[in-house]
This record gives C-alpha cells, structure tokens and sequence, in this order.
C-alpha cells in the first residue's frame, strides 16, 4: 500500500488559494470545472480526478469534468445515486473511501477501473446551503488511504466548486426569468396593437399570435416585437 506525505500548511493555502483564483475568473463553468479538476488531480497525486453533477430530477450522477484522456472513463453513463458509491457519498454527506474499486462490488464498472489502472478512491459531496450538487472523485493508481488533511483539502474545494456552480445556475434563472418577463410585455403589447387595429379580443388577438408563431416557426416574443415594430413603422 502507497503512502504519501501530507502536504505543508503553506502548499495547502497556495492550492486553495489558486482554486479560488480559476473559480472567480471569467471563464466559462466547463471550463472552470475542468481547471479545478486539474488542478486538484495534480496537487492529490490523484491519477484521475473528475466532478459528476446530480440531474435535474436528483436522481442521477454524470461526468461533467474530469483530466483524464481515458474514452473508457469519460464514456461511463450516468450512475444512479442510490445505487453508486458516489451517491454514496452524496446521500452520508460526508467522504467516502475505498481502499481497491476493483474489488468493491459496490462499484459499478470494475472492468474500467481494471483497463485504465485505479484503484483507491475518494469521493467527496458538493453541497451548497444544504442543496446537494454533486461529487468529486479522486482516485490513485496503487492502493492509498487519503489522510484527513487530504479529505479535508478535497472537501474544501467541492465547497468552493459547489458554490460556483450555484451561483451560475441561479444567474441562468435569473436571466431566464427576465427574458419571460420581456417577452410577456411584448406579447401584451402586441395583444394590444391587434386588438386596437383588427377590433377583436385579447383572446383573439393571442391565438392570432400563437398561429403566426406556430406557422413561422419562431418564438411567441419574436412575433409579438415583429408586430410592434410594424405597427411603430405604420404610425410613423
């Protein structure tokens, strides 16, 4: 069985520190998920590092970054939380270890651990405020018992990962929320404008929209700005 030598306070701080740095930049998340899985891969001695994230319907785990150029690895589907080692870890909220995947018939693909070469892992929960968000996996070619400091670095980052990731996905819903707001003021306002020149309805005036979206092919909030901007040029 490997051991290695934990890492001194001052390495710990500057591996922190420079996850940090690639988490507040202005890259895009796949590409910030992908630095920090490098980055956590080189300073953990780890031969593959990878980040799976929950579903939607929190029922699944999926590969979204990892360092390693094995197809068989990134290839792998999705693992069910409640049937993996990694939503293992998910469901305990704490690291799990295992000293030999190969070996453990909890893991799910024993034939990929063997053709790449891994066998210890360690899986680490991200959380955000209580809100689970997925896993880091860290996993070593020879036979390794991570030490509480190394756990403890690792949990350190899926925090900082998880709070990444949250913060872009409540910006999405923000957005997305502003952009339904726009297009339901267009589409009032064009309600308005049909209303006003074919004297009809608002029900009338909204299914006639409806069609024109349906029959162009293009959104609902398209239509409606194509109407205001005709009925601006009219009145001009």
């Amino acid at each position: 069985m490997q051991e290695r030598n934990s890492a001194t306070m001052p390495q710990e701080r500057n591996f922190i520190y420079e996850v940090s740095q690639v988490i507040n930049s202005d890259l895009f998340l796949e590409q910030i998920l992908e630095d920090v899985v490098k980055l956590t891969a080189q300073q953990t001695g780890s031969k593959i590092c990878s980040m799976m994230l929950l579903d939607d319907h929190k029922q699944y785990l999926s590969i979204k970054a990892t360092q390693s150029l094995s197809k068989e690895y990134k290839n792998k589907p999705p693992v069910k939380v409640t049937q993996s080692l990694s939503g293992r870890a998910l469901i305990q909220k704490q690291p799990i270890q295992v000293l030999d995947v190969v070996a453990d018939p909890a893991y799910q693909y024993p034939q990929v651990a063997r053709a790449i070469g891994i066998r210890s892992l360690a899986a680490i929960p991200m959380y955000y405020q209580n809100t689970p968000i997925g896993v880091i996996n860290c996993y070593t070619e020879d036979e390794h018992i991570f030490s509480p400091d190394e756990l403890q670095k690792l949990s350190a980052v899926a925090s900082l990962a998880a709070l990444a990731i949250s913060n872009v996905r409540l910006t999405g819903e923000r957005d997305q929320a502003y952009q339904e707001l726009e297009t339901r003021k267009k589409v009032e306002k064009a309600k308005g404008i049909i209303m006003k020149r074919q004297n009809v309805t608002e029900d009338v005036a909204y299914r006639l929209l409806q069609k024109t979206s349906m029959d162009k092919r293009i959104g609902l909030g398209e239509v409606a700005e194509i109407v205001i901007v005709a009925d601006g040029i009219s009145a001009a």
